[in-house]
């Protein structure tokens, strides 16, 4: 809904006719306005073994490092979103090889799509939400320093299948709580 379709809304929150959830309902028309979650997309990119990071510049979690990611925007494939935010976090052109992992972040309403990429070349640079980016090795990776724990697990699902042609994605790992983890 735009905001100027809210503007026409008087809205209050009950529970719709044939609904279990409180929701946001106008008054006057009975339009129900659903809050989704989110969805965050974005790619493990590699160049001759080594993995792209990048590190932030924005809140939250400024200062450490992360996989270029960001929120999917209105009428963009998930894969194209994981395109656009290489080029928007690391000016990196990447091409898709398939999905890595879906993780699920309740605590935040998230969904994150994340893929495995490669770079089309190692020409890097950091750019408006980046300080810096840097292809690492794997034991070069800045562990202590990662922003969030769905990037560990990413760079460890890839790791995992990075040879595989193929293969199913990877879940949120046995055992980890996204609610507790995902609070940096």
């Amino acid at each position: 809904m735009t905001a100027r379709d809210q503007a026409r809304h008087n809205f209050h929150r009950r529970v719709p006719e044939g609904d279990n959830q409180e929701r946001l309902v106008c008054r006057d028309c009975g339009h129900v306005q659903y809050d989704n979650p989110k969805v965050v997309v974005g790619a493990v990119c590699t160049w001759e073994g080594r993995i792209l990071l990048c590190l932030r510049d924005i809140e939250p979690r400024a200062g450490f490092w992360t996989l270029p990611a960001g929120y999917l925007e209105l009428h963009e494939s998930p894969m194209d979103g994981a395109m656009r935010e290489a080029q928007e976090e690391a000016r990196a052109e990447i091409a898709i090889d398939q999905l890595l992992a879906v993780y699920d972040i309740p605590r935040l309403s998230q969904v994150q799509l994340i893929y495995r990429a490669r770079l089309l070349s190692p020409d890097v640079a950091a750019a408006d939400e980046t300080r810096e980016v840097g292809l690492f090795d794997w034991d070069d990776i800045p562990w202590d320093d990662i922003a969030f724990p769905t990037v560990h697990w990413a760079l460890r699902a890839h790791r995992e299948v990075r040879s595989l042609p193929s293969f199913g994605p990877f879940a949120n790992p046995a055992g980890d709580t996204p609610d507790r983890l995902e609070r940096g």
